[in-house]
């Protein structure tokens, strides 16, 4: 089978840029499990935040609202980002990062989290409201653009991990499980595999580096309420956000470097995690429902990376999305597919600036 670009990885990234190039191209997705997104994309905590990630990676989160709220994919949960003494100087540096860039972020007083939080502890006495924050339907997002991806002519093919791809004058040579293919244009979408990928290609890796994130669903006491916004701790110890039934969700944020791997929680994780819960407020755990891992990627300096490989116009990448390679994904894909055809950016990713992004910026 030839094809003008062949993307490994059907996860969000693989997926989303997909269903934006396949109106343009000929376009195949290899996906090396028997069903996509099964270790990153279906495993996340499920929330959108215009802060979450940095201010060089909110001008993509920002543009990508509007697909997602009027195509029904976000739900408004708002968030606080929790201070004790020791977090209230990062409250401050947070403010003056996003100033200018339209995010609106409120302080709040003891007062009013006390009114927000049933039984918070007396140490949590500042706050930052970010009201725009939702929660955001991930599956349906997922399988939408898996959809256009199909309907638009892509070719999915599952349980295909790459093997070996060799350029040749007819273009990648890929050897995957399920046989042969060749492509003009080979796009590393694979993930926490990226440097395998890169590898296989006989490219130079990147230095994509995955971590473990681990979240539990629990069951308090009293429950929680499900107005509740998502809680995010201001030097990064934990967050929760309310679910279903007075449940939640709960993660000690940890970020444990691991090889790529069908990863899965640790209990000591899942202990910390319920520790730190219990130092913010007075609930009671009745049960630990359930408890999963995840794996987020990053490139060395934290930004995804769009863009050919250095010297290149055969190699692209679409990496090192982290935690927020779901709630940037409309913007990220239009960005990225404008880079493959050569075309300029039009909406959701008009006016940003592809060099940010770019995988000459870790060989300059």
């Amino acid at each position: 089978m030839k094809v003008q670009i062949a993307i490994v990885g059907a996860g969000m990234a693989g997926a989303s840029l997909a269903a934006a190039l396949a109106p343009h191209a000929s376009v195949l997705l290899l996906e090396a499990e028997a069903r996509p997104g099964y270790h990153a994309t279906g495993r996340s905590a499920a929330f959108w935040s215009e802060s979450y990630g940095g201010p060089f990676v909110q001008p993509l989160t920002t543009a990508s609202r509007p697909f997602l709220a009027e195509s029904g994919f976000l739900k408004p949960r708002g968030c606080i980002h929790l201070a004790d003494e020791e977090g209230r100087q990062v409250l401050s540096a947070m403010e003056e990062e996003f100033a200018g860039s339209g995010l609106e972020l409120r302080r709040l007083d003891r007062g009013e989290l006390e009114q927000r939080f049933p039984r918070l502890r007396p140490s949590w006495k500042a706050g930052l409201s970010e009201p725009s924050c939702a929660d955001i339907d991930v599956a349906s997002l997922h399988a939408e653009y898996l959809k256009k991806a199909r309907t638009a002519g892509a070719r999915l093919v599952t349980d295909a991990e790459l093997i070996e791809a060799r350029r040749t004058d007819g273009g990648w040579q890929l050897s995957a499980k399920p046989g042969l293919f060749t492509a003009d244009i080979l796009v590393n979408a694979a993930g926490a595999w990226a440097d395998q990928v890169a590898l296989r290609a006989g490219m130079t890796p990147l230095g994509i580096r995955p971590y473990r994130r681990t979240v539990a669903q629990l069951r308090v006491d009293p429950p929680a309420p499900a107005d509740m916004p998502l809680v995010i701790d201001a030097l990064g110890r934990f967050y929760f956000k309310p679910e279903a039934g007075g449940r939640i969700w709960l993660s000690p944020h940890d970020e444990t470097a691991c090889e790529p791997c069908d990863t899965a929680p640790e209990e000591l994780d899942v202990a910390l995690a319920i520790d730190r819960l219990g130092q913010v407020v007075d609930w009671r755990v009745v049960r630990v429902e359930h408890s999963w891992a995840g794996l987020r990627s990053f490139a060395p300096d934290r930004l995804p990376v769009y863009g050919f490989a250095s010297g290149r116009s055969d190699f692209f990448w679409c990496v090192g999305q982290g935690g927020f390679g779901i709630q940037t994904a409309p913007a990220a894909a239009a960005l990225a597919a404008a880079l493959l055809l050569g075309v300029t950016p039009g909406p959701p990713a008009a006016g940003i600036d592809p060099s940010l992004y770019s995988a000459g910026r870790f060989t300059n």
